[in-house]
């Protein structure tokens, strides 16, 4: 399944996109990545789709990467005697742990950690933010505050307290099952929601025990403060914008989301932008213009893959959002400044041989008539490092192993292909010529640059860089070997 872009599409599924016939269509207009929300659903409902995805991939012959996606711990207050209460400006509040029902004065916030970590002058949101609070006093089972913000609160609403670390585990005893659950099912990538800090995810890959690659969301300040220890130890990231841009200043959000892009492109590992790309098409099948250009400002950033979370989960046009999202990547990065800003902005610390390696074959490719670079990799960490110098052309990823082709789904720039073992380098230089002249990156008189690291199936040995003609018949007769 060639794309005729680089970025890639991650595309939630759900009650509207939950069939085999949709998630064909879906991958067919665009999608790479499909995303499991473990917020919803039973472990029947995900295994019956876990199953569908990959029968297309089966059936398309197109490795297709699974992204889990656990809850985390949700904060929520608890119920009240009416249903719902209106809250106005100036007025005092307080939440407590009783459980008695609440009023207009009071609720139960059945969460002491919160308590034990707020002090005077915290801020305190319902609803995602629509309510804000400022704590005046507290204690270890109660906070009295002030409402900033009025509005209406009701049962169950979700609480975010932006202001301090809480003394929360990422994963809730439900997150560990359905990790459990995931993992052992064969999902490619697990996402770990409102990570705080690097032990979060230490704590999820010592129970993923390598069956899973680990992504974390970035959706609280304290991770933002804390995301180059927090990047050192994942395997990706999810910039969130939809709780970020709660505990944070809306106006704080674009200059995050770049700067968190770069220090991943920088790392050379997968991050996402996620949350309301495309919002309106849940029920219209056109998109705004701003939504559009907030597309194309996150490509043209460089960021790996969009995605699109209720607009194909639920909504009423999930094939059309995949298919403007796919439109809007082809017009962008046709753009001669897409190159421009790709190029200006590409800041890599290269330290070791595999750095040199792939460094080069970027610049051969941009000052040859090089039709795509081609590395074999067996972890993915040649392909990754290929991706995070973002060349001008394609890139293919050969490998024997499925479970690698199906994580580098998520990468930008990267076309899977499968291939048997190697044992020569003359069999790595034949078998990339065989794919890129069959993927229709090459044709018989063009040349491709290969990479590869020997011995062949050890990770992080990439040491050989060689353009190659795409004719067989030259490469057996020039061949040293």
């Amino acid at each position: 399944m060639r794309r005729l872009r680089k970025v890639k599409i991650v595309a939630t599924l759900g009650p509207a996109s939950n069939t085999y016939e949709m998630i064909r269509a879906l991958h067919e207009a665009g999608a790479d990545v499909f995303r499991l929300n473990m917020s919803h659903g039973t472990h029947e409902d995900i295994t019956k789709i876990h199953r569908a995805i990959r029968q297309v991939e089966k059936d398309l012959d197109s490795p297709i990467a699974i992204l889990a996606d656990l809850q985390g711990p949700k904060l929520r207050v608890g119920e009240f005697a009416n249903g719902s209460e209106e809250l106005e400006w100036g007025q005092t509040f307080r939440f407590d742990l009783e459980e008695a029902a609440g009023d207009s004065q009071r609720v139960c916030l059945p969460h002491p950690e919160i308590f034990a970590a707020l002090g005077v002058g915290a801020h305190l949101l319902v609803n995602d933010g629509k309510i804000r609070m400022r704590v005046e006093e507290c204690g270890p089972d109660f906070a009295n505050c002030v409402v900033e913000a009025g509005g209406t609160i009701s049962n169950r609403k979700g609480v975010n307290v932006p202001d301090v670390e809480l003394p929360l585990a990422a994963l809730s005893a439900k997150d560990r099952d359905d990790l459990e659950f995931a993992a052992a099912l064969g999902v490619d990538w697990l996402a770990l929601s409102f990570v705080q800090r690097p032990e979060d995810v230490q704590e999820a890959r010592k129970l993923c025990d390598g069956r899973a690659a680990i992504l974390s969301k970035i959706e609280k300040p304290t991770a933002v403060k804390r995301f180059d220890d927090i990047l050192a130890v994942s395997d990706g990231i999810m910039v969130a914008r939809g709780d970020l841009g709660v505990e944070l200043p809306v106006q704080s959000v674009p200059p995050i989301q770049k700067r968190l892009i770069r220090k991943c492109r920088s790392a050379g590992k997968p991050v996402i932008v996620a949350t309301q790309m495309l919002e309106s098409m849940i029920e219209s099948p056109m998109p705004t213009r701003a939504e559009v250009s907030d597309v194309a400002t996150a490509i043209y950033e460089g960021t790996d893959a969009i995605m699109l979370s209720a607009e194909s989960a639920a909504g009423q046009y999930p094939v059309e959002a995949v298919t403007t999202m796919n439109n809007v990547a082809i017009s962008v990065e046709k753009d001669p400044t897409y190159t421009e800003i790709i190029e200006a902005s590409r800041n890599i610390k290269r330290t070791t041989v595999a750095d040199g390696i792939v460094a080069a074959a970027r610049e051969i490719a941009e000052t040859a008539d090089v039709k795509a670079i081609c590395c074999f990799t067996s972890s993915g960490t040649t392909a990754a490092l290929v991706a995070r110098e973002r060349p001008r052309v394609p890139i293919i990823a050969l490998t024997s192993l499925r479970g690698t082709a199906r994580r580098l789904s998520l990468t930008w720039g990267t076309h899977c292909v499968m291939t048997g073992e190697l044992e020569r380098f003359k069999q790595a230089v034949v078998n990339a010529a065989r794919a890129a002249r069959a993927q229709g990156y090459a044709g018989a008189e063009d040349h491709i640059i290969v990479t590869a690291g020997v011995p062949f199936n050890m990770s992080g040995t990439t040491n050989i860089l060689r353009v190659a003609p795409c004719d067989e018949r030259l490469i057996y007769s020039t061949d040293p070997e």
